[in-house]
């Protein structure tokens, strides 16, 4: 029998830092790079591209 532990995940990189993640954080290595990440979302600084929708379209779906 083994005595050596498998971690649950891998360990990675902080997407914010770069520096090791913490299970307590993860994917993030501190509660700060985690808040950065989330105030991001929160201002729309993660958009996936799409086609642009006018006006005319907007009321066309109503």
């Amino acid at each position: 029998m083994s005595s050596t532990v498998t971690p649950l995940r891998p360990k990675r990189k902080c997407p914010e830092c770069r520096r090791d993640s913490t299970r307590e954080h993860f994917p993030f290595c501190s509660e700060r790079c985690k808040a950065v990440d989330l105030n991001r979302w929160l201002g729309g600084h993660y958009v996936i591209p799409g086609p642009s929708l006018s006006s005319d379209d907007e009321d066309s779906d109503r």
